[in-house]
């Protein structure tokens, strides 16, 4: 099977593997505005979806606390971040979004 197309968007750095390991996983892009930065992830869809957003938030700003952001799928709030990725919806190549619970004012 190919590559998901995300896979061959800009990432800062190397994929990030999620959950246990093996031959069933996807490859998702998790996407942090406020950041400017993109985490690419690889992970099993029984992972779930807090498990992803505390990677993707480790990995582009360890000293912010999870509490503080949403995360969306599809544009939606993923409300019951305790799900599983498959639970949630998420398939091979699909796009996260990880932002500040509350709007900020730019500055």
């Amino acid at each position: 099977m190919n590559a998901p197309f995300v896979s061959t968007l800009r990432t800062s750095g190397s994929t990030i593997p999620v959950g246990a390991q093996g031959a069933n996983r996807i490859t998702i892009r998790v996407e942090i505005p406020e950041r400017w930065d993109v985490a690419l992830i690889s992970a099993a869809p029984t992972s779930s979806v807090a498990e992803v957003k505390r990677v993707a938030l480790d990995y582009v700003s360890p000293a912010d606390d999870a509490a503080e952001y949403v995360i969306k799928l599809r544009g939606f709030e993923v409300l019951d971040e305790n799900v599983t990725l498959a639970s949630a919806g998420a398939r091979d190549g699909s796009i996260f979004l990880l932002t500040h619970r509350r709007r900020r004012p730019v500055r």
